[in-house]
């Protein structure tokens, strides 16, 4: 139990009556301890600032679209802008029931958690209720037995206490400032973490999708060729049964419709398994692939909204996560310069005690109020190892969050560029196949009269097919890196209005 400060028997008792006898040098020392800290709070370091210098204006070509169309993309939910419903589904549900959220979510939660359990260890004192109750029996074996009226040497003795004891430092410093710093920029990072998984769930599920409609139109091309080398093989063979071609025109047919018809069933089940996956991805794995449809087109890219560099250090999440992580540092480092400085605990207390011995019982109320002063002597060298480490930790964060700052920059110049070239390269690939078409119909026309043989008949449709395919890859390749640009734009989440505000609500 602490006794009280005027208690002679407390240690303090006699620190008080020193510093009655001494007059004002225990005033001199405390403010000469006091001075010292202040000048070495002074002195202490931060991290330095990081150099977040962007261009002006992305190097990129703008997007082949006008500008009000442009304009017009939400960023927050890029995905409305393609105009498939199913898309939107499909993303919807996949934010709510993916493994993948649901993992980020509990993530989320755990840090949330974390962080109330720490700052509570920050706010609210330390203490806590303590009973206790005991019995002791006396029995004399031999020797005299003493049974005045007061007092007796044998019997039962009862004891019970309860006391509640408070621990509280005194922040004279900022130490509970910087380590609040420090749990919040935690969290924040585990915040933003989670709205970039979120955000690159969503972009995963619209590329899968558009690879599986891709590989729609692959499969339905590969039938339309089956049955094109179907047709040519009939009109070969009916021709060489009649004498007017030699019957190997019908057996080199015969080989093509085999691998025509081989190349659509791989595309077949390329196609279901493509399914599965984005089944899988969105939550619904157990369904049967049959329940997601895959239209045979895939349209047109839509247009990217028109944004500036700087932009970024808002949008990105990964680039806030590192920001935050960056405070985070900032203060490990202030708290381990804090812990170098003394600290000032209170102590008070109450309690209250009751004795029932043989022959009397007394009741007891207790109150205490201490107060402790540590000075870290001996631990200096140590602790100014540990800021050392902090600061370097620091330097560390600083780094990687410039880094993210260009790193960002870079994918978003990057997808820009690509997808400015994927759009030309959709223009003029649908051109060359709409030539190729003409081309092989003018040739099928020739053959179907008797004007053409049928090599040329199979070089324009080998050409056609060739384009085709060409023009199918390109659109998707397009649609993809649509997706790529507005996910390297920071899309897929709301920086005013985030998704882990009103995740666990």
């Amino acid at each position: 139990m602490i006794t009280p400060l005027g208690d002679p028997r407390s240690p303090l008792y006699f620190a008080m009556q020193r510093k009655v006898a001494l007059g004002g040098t225990m005033k001199r020392r405390t403010a000469l301890l006091v001075v010292a800290s202040a000048l070495t709070l002074a002195a202490c370091a931060s991290p330095r600032k990081p150099d977040l210098t962007l261009p002006a204006a992305f190097e990129a070509p703008s997007a082949a679209a006008p500008a009000a169309q442009a304009a017009a993309v939400n960023l927050d939910r890029w995905w409305e802008v393609f105009g498939d419903a199913q898309l939107n589904s499909l993303i919807d549900t996949a934010l709510t029931r993916s493994p993948d959220a649901r993992t980020a979510l509990a993530q989320l939660e755990q840090a949330r958690a974390v962080r109330q359990g720490q700052r509570a260890q920050l706010y609210i004192p330390s203490g806590a209720l303590a009973g206790s109750a005991s019995r002791r029996n006396t029995t004399i074996l031999d020797g005299a037995q003493i049974d005045f009226p007061g007092f007796r040497n044998s019997g039962n003795a009862d004891s019970q206490s309860l006391n509640f004891d408070v621990s509280w430092e005194l922040d004279l410093y900022g130490r509970r400032r910087a380590a609040n710093q420090r749990v919040n920029g935690d969290f924040a990072a585990a915040r933003f973490s989670y709205e970039a998984a979120r955000a690159s769930l969503a972009a995963s599920v619209a590329q899968s999708y558009f690879e599986a409609r891709g590989l729609a139109i692959q499969l339905e091309d590969a039938r339309i060729t089956a049955g094109l080398q179907k047709r040519t093989y009939d009109l070969a063979d009916a021709r060489g049964k009649r004498g007017l071609v030699a019957t190997s025109e019908g057996d080199r047919v015969a080989g093509d419709l085999a691998q025509a018809e081989a190349q659509a069933a791989a595309l077949e089940a390329q196609l279901q398994a493509a399914k599965r996956t984005l089944l899988i991805l969105t939550g619904r794995g157990v369904e049967p692939t049959a329940s997601l449809t895959t239209e045979p087109n895939v349209g047109v890219a839509p247009a990217v909204p028109a944004t500036v560099p700087g932009d970024l250090l808002e949008r990105r999440p990964d680039v806030r996560q590192a920001q935050a992580r960056l405070t985070a540092a900032a203060g490990n480092l202030r708290v381990a310069e804090l812990a170098r400085f003394p600290t000032f605990t209170l102590a008070p207390g109450i309690g209250l005690s009751r004795s029932e011995q043989p022959g009397f019982s007394s009741t007891t109320r207790i109150w205490t109020l201490a107060g402790s002063l540590n000075v870290p002597v001996f631990d200096q060298v140590r602790l100014a190892a540990e800021v050392k480490n902090y600061s370097a930790q620091a330097e560390q964060a600083v780094i990687a969050y410039e880094k993210a700052v260009q790193t960002a920059y870079g994918e978003a110049e990057n997808s820009l560029v690509q997808l400015s070239a994927d759009q030309r390269r959709v223009v003029l690939l649908r051109d060359g196949e709409a030539r190729a078409r003409r081309a092989y119909d003018a040739g099928r026309k020739g053959y179907d009269l008797g004007l053409n043989d049928l090599s040329t008949l199979i070089q324009s449709e080998q050409g056609w097919r060739a384009a085709r395919s060409a023009y199918t890859g390109a659109q998707v390749q397009a649609l993809t890196r649509a997706v790529q640009a507005y996910k390297a734009l920071g899309g897929g989440w709301s920086p005013s209005n985030p998704a882990s505000e009103t995740a666990s609500r």
